[in-house]
């Protein structure tokens, strides 16, 4: 199996007269022709050829650059503003430690209360002794 490449002018404007694949010098599996309309050579992938100049896929490539550039910056801005708006944040809380207003005391064990008071209330001795420190005296 082989194909033709047909004649073409070179990115530098030489014209190229058309071969066969594969090359007598070449690899005997590259039995496609392969490349752009302005740089061809022998491939063993059939899908290889692209219609257009190679100097147009550079374009494409600058292009990406640009996009994937400007990506960078604008996500570079994202992350500088949220660290600056972390530092405002944090820089800006009154340093002093906030009042709750509650007070929190360690519950101790009533002594000589008996367990059987708390029958029926769903209180045990501990819980039932911090229910009593709360209240009013």
């Amino acid at each position: 199996m082989s194909s033709d490449c047909t004649s073409y002018l070179s990115a530098d404007g030489a014209s190229v007269s058309g071969f066969s694949c594969p090359r007598a010098d070449g690899e005997a599996s590259a039995v496609y022709c392969c490349g752009f309309q302005d740089v061809k050579y022998c491939c063993d992938d059939p899908h290889s050829f692209f219609p257009y100049e190679h100097g147009y896929m550079w374009w494409l490539s600058v292009g990406a650059l640009v996009g994937l550039s400007i990506a960078a910056v604008v996500l570079l801005a994202f992350i500088i503003t949220v660290c600056v708006l972390c530092y405002l944040f944090i820089s800006t809380k009154p340093r002093s430690k906030l009042d709750t207003g509650l007070s929190l005391q360690t519950a101790e064990r009533l002594e000589g209360v008996p367990c059987e008071i708390y029958k029926g209330t769903g209180l045990d001795s501990h819980s039932a002794a911090i229910h009593v420190q709360a209240l009013p005296t």
